[in-house]
């Protein structure tokens, strides 16, 4: 589990996110969601470190990140798994290459386990006897599972994914969907999702934060997120006339 509260942050004296608080549960797909430039990303940095807040906690299973000593912090993000939106391959590695990486930085596993690991991660993702293909190779939907194997390699305890669907046909970001959720309930994982897919927050949003104008106008589930009542949350899953003419608004 993960809690931020009140979190504050201002770059250049404007301030991006102000006052959020939120509780990130372990074992559930938790969604951030919102307009561009709402305050998502900068949000998800200050959780893994990238940036720090003017005030406010990051509390990983209770302990405040944000005042750990640098071994500390190091400590945690040895169970960080992260899914960037681009897939952030290494394009000189082999995908094998690509997804032993975290192995051999964050784990003292023998060379035996650790493609015994890649192998297990790449079937898991169904890229199973592609190991010495190279990013190139790949198609946008196999990058971003090769991406999601990576990720999950060393065996995290929280996994953030930034726009996993973005630059997807529909039917391959239902696939990644259904892969974050299915890999979720597998390991218990604590799982943050950035996302503008509302397809996504249909299908698996059990724990959502929609912010808006930096703030956190609105939480709940994927069962209420239709029907909040909250303006401004209307107003951003319904903005596209697919949405509207699906469910009747």
């Amino acid at each position: 589990m993960i809690e931020v509260k009140n979190i504050t942050k201002s770059f250049d004296g404007r301030t991006i996110i102000q006052d959020i608080s939120f509780t990130f549960e372990k074992g559930k797909t938790n969604l951030i969601i919102g307009e561009s430039g709402c305050g998502k990303t900068t949000l998800l940095k200050v959780m893994v470190g990238l940036h720090q807040p003017d005030s406010g906690q990051v509390l990983f299973e209770g302990k405040d990140f944000i005042q750990m000593s640098p071994q500390a912090k190091q400590e945690i993000r040895k169970e960080l798994g992260m899914l960037f939106q681009a897939g952030a391959l290494f394009d000189s590695l082999t995908l094998e290459e690509n997804v032993q990486f975290p192995l051999d930085m964050f784990t003292n596993m023998s060379e035996e386990e650790k493609k015994e690991r890649v192998n297990f991660v790449l079937k898991r993702v169904k890229l199973e006897g592609k190991n010495k293909l190279y990013p190139a190779e790949l198609s946008g939907g196999m990058k971003k599972r090769a991406g999601l194997a990576r990720a999950i390699a060393a065996f995290p305890k929280y996994l953030f994914c930034d726009e996993p669907n973005s630059g997807l046909d529909p039917k391959t970001a239902i696939v990644i969907d259904e892969l974050i959720h299915e890999l979720t309930k597998e390991f218990n994982m604590t799982t943050i999702v950035i996302t503008h897919d509302m397809n996504s927050v249909i299908e698996i949003g059990e724990n959502i934060l929609f912010i808006h104008k930096g703030r956190a106008e609105w939480k709940g589930t994927k069962e209420s997120v239709l029907n909040s009542g909250n303006e401004a949350l209307d107003n951003f899953v319904f903005s596209s006339e697919f949405m509207r003419t699906v469910y009747k608004k």
